[in-house]
């Protein structure tokens, strides 16, 4: 199979989880500052998942650029990744409805660690397929940017339990390192 039907499939399954998170925002019931500012912890919650999956979108597009051919391997790796993908909007809604609760905050966490472990691993895949010579290798490299994503991750679970404002900080900045598309991936797709 060739990469055409998984990327599809994979931006179908990335519209759709949008499409939840942004039906799940709703209008300030009357027509009044004090009535938006109620609804902005949801709005920035919302703000803060598009942009990971903006992320991670625009990445797994360039990953699957080096691939020719798709196995049942790289079709799982795949699927894994959607699946904690899909848990997103839920905890966007949880985290907008109870911003700086302990443990929507931990769920939050645990879920973009998730995401990151489940696309290191298709990443992983893909590496494998192409070989350790392959031009995909030597650019991802020993991967640091990603090691420190999920480092960050685990920090950020653990503060989320004591400081949730650490853990929404920690979030915002493995976004930031990641809002520019892989140039690693960019520079040979």
């Amino acid at each position: 199979m060739d990469t055409n039907r998984m990327e599809a499939f994979s931006d179908g399954v990335l519209a759709i989880v949008i499409t939840i998170m942004v039906l799940k925002l709703e209008m300030p019931k009357q027509v009044s500052l004090e009535a938006i500012r109620g609804t902005y912890p949801i709005f920035l919650s919302y703000i803060l998942s598009y942009v990971y999956i903006a992320i991670y979108w625009t990445n797994h597009h360039h990953l699957l650029s080096m691939l020719n051919v798709v196995s049942g391997s790289i079709l799982w790796k795949n699927l894994l990744w959607l699946f904690w993908m899909s848990l997103i909007p839920m905890a966007t809604e949880w985290i907008g409805i109870n911003p700086f609760e302990e443990l929507p905050t931990l769920i939050y966490g645990i879920i973009l660690f998730m995401c990151s472990i489940s696309y290191i691993i298709l990443q992983s895949g893909v590496i494998k397929i192409n070989g350790k010579d392959s031009k995909i290798s030597k650019s991802i490299g020993k991967d640091l940017k990603g090691k420190f994503c999920i480092v960050a991750y685990l920090i950020s679970i653990l503060f989320a339990m004591y400081y949730p404002i650490v853990s929404y900080i920690i979030y915002i900045i493995v976004a930031l390192v990641w809002v520019v598309p892989d140039k690693r991936l960019e520079e040979i797709s």
